[in-house]
């Protein structure tokens, strides 16, 4: 991977904008030439960190550049590109102590990079300890794990996102994104229709299903996206829960958000032991409860980026969900408030997770946006508020494309490998039909190296699957940065007033 391609995609984010700056006024204050180390340091808004990092790479400032991703690195510490990023800054200014003991830091919390013929550590390769590094780092892109794929679906357009177990008939459901409907699979993988969009049910695209407790029934959450082939540019903006019969798929009930003509996609769902169902928005990163009939919304902050997977705790008190930068958390439901998930950031990284899963006092997240692509199982303590163990369950395996969202079955979690979102445009059409692949659902033993110790601070790679696992207990937690402070009903926040109580 090129350090240079990383940087870029990473402040391509903000190229707009940055673009609109430079043609426009100059802002008032003070000069972004002149600014001190002290003054970048107190900056609390990413967006205009990303874009003093764009100016300072096109100037060519490494110094105010380092400071930036610094910065940044400090309010987003779970992103792995922007630790590359700076560390390719150290190496372009020769600094040869920051370059290793931030890549040394890097590898200590598991991530995977082949850096050995990277270019842009061309200053500071020429060492034995850079040997050292480079090939720890390398090491931790060795496959792990023994799951493997349980079905592969036909190939076609049609997105398949989610997933949902029947209990019942002991059968996986798949939904799709693109047609909308919600399909059996068999067990070579071959696809029985199940739930169609209809004039009835008015389903529209399936982000993600869930199955309640009894086996009775199934809840979908469906938006009006474009890209569902049926859209309308009427329903721009309709999403809602819709509950179905799972004997024979008959609509029991829906409950609609009022549409505002503003993008919204319910992307998770999740069922709590007393059949609460609760549905987050990844757009616009609210977490609702369905109360009384309808969507009521429980969780709002403005810090979060991206709220992505929602598990229930076994007792039913406590929803767990990610952020895809900012990590996990949970909320209280009795007492309405919300919280880190506590777990020790010098050995484990908690971003880029999609789905999470509860299994018997453990998270399972799938973390996409991690390098290297894995699943793991968190182990937490009896208050389910900090991470004791942690434990990989599948690496970097040759079917991840982008895993994404799953469903459990006893001690399996299934989940969709290799998620084709990226292979269609923002209008929902096709990039290129011939890049599209046949859907595969891997299947992980979430009871693997159950006794093993999980990973923790030593450097050394992981071992393959059948090899002694390395027994390493992680050290205690350290306690954040304030974050989360008296935050009722929100998430993560470095400011209280940030947070809004839950609308419920």
């Amino acid at each position: 991977m090129k350090i240079k391609r990383i940087l870029c995609a990473v402040l391509l984010v903000f190229a707009v904008g940055l673009a609109h700056a430079q043609l426009g006024k100059a802002p008032a204050g003070p000069d972004v030439n002149n600014l001190t180390e002290a003054q970048i340091k107190g900056m609390q808004v990413p967006e205009a960190l990303y874009r003093l990092a764009a100016i300072y790479k096109q100037k060519g400032d490494l110094t105010r550049m380092a400071w930036a991703l610094r910065q940044l690195n400090a309010l987003l510490p779970n992103v792995g590109e922007l630790k590359l990023a700076l560390a390719s800054v150290y190496a372009a200014q020769g600094d040869r102590t920051s370059t290793y003991d931030l890549l040394l830091q890097m590898q200590r919390q598991g991530y995977g990079y082949d850096l050995t013929t990277n270019p842009a550590f061309e200053k500071v390769n020429d060492t034995r300890a850079w040997n050292y590094i480079a090939q720890n780092l390398k090491a931790n892109l060795k496959q792990f794990g023994e799951g493997k794929v349980a079905y592969t679906l036909p190939k076609g357009d049609y997105l398949f996102e989610s997933l949902a177990y029947d209990p019942k008939k002991k059968q996986l459901l798949v939904g799709s994104v693109r047609e909308g409907k919600i399909y059996r699979v068999g067990k070579d993988g071959k696809l029985d229709d199940f739930i169609a969009p209809s004039a009835e049910n008015g389903l529209w695209s399936v982000y993600a299903m869930a199955t309640d407790a009894a086996g009775e029934n199934l809840y979908v959450a469906s938006t009006s996206s474009v890209y569902f082939k049926g859209f309308r540019k009427e329903d721009y903006g309709k999403a809602g829960v819709f509950k179905f019969r799972l004997s024979d798929g008959k609509l029991v009930n829906k409950y609609l958000l009022m549409p505002d003509n503003e993008p919204r996609t319910l992307s998770s769902i999740a069922i709590g032991k007393n059949g609460e169902v609760f549905a987050a928005d990844g757009v616009r990163n609210l977490i609702y409860r369905l109360d009384g009939g309808a969507l009521k919304l429980m969780v709002e902050n403005p810090r979060l980026t991206s709220v992505r997977g929602l598990a229930v705790s076994g007792d039913g008190k406590t929803l767990y969900f990610a952020d895809y930068k900012m990590g996990l958390f949970g909320v209280d439901l009795s007492a309405g408030k919300a919280f880190d998930v506590d777990y020790s950031a010098d050995t484990l990284v908690l971003g880029g997770i999609d789905g999470v899963y509860w299994y018997d006092g453990a998270l399972v997240v799938i973390e996409n946006g991690m390098s290297p692509k894995r699943i793991m199982r968190l182990t937490l303590d009896k208050d389910g508020r900090k991470i004791v163990k942690a434990m990989p369950l599948d690496v970097e395996n040759a079917a991840f494309g982008l895993p994404t969202y799953g469903t459990t079955d006893g001690d399996s979690l299934y989940f969709v490998a290799n998620s084709q979102k990226n292979d269609y445009d923002a209008y929902g059409v096709v990039k290129d039909d011939s890049k599209l692949e046949a859907t595969r659902i891997f299947k992980s033993n979430m009871r693997f190296a159950w006794n093993e110790s999980g990973i923790g601070n030593a450097i050394v790679p992981i071992p393959t699957a059948g090899e002694v696992k390395q027994r390493m207990g992680m050290r205690p937690a350290a306690p954040k940065s304030d974050l989360f402070k008296n935050v009722e009903g929100g998430a993560r926040s470095t400011n209280p007033s940030d947070a809004k109580p839950s609308g419920g």
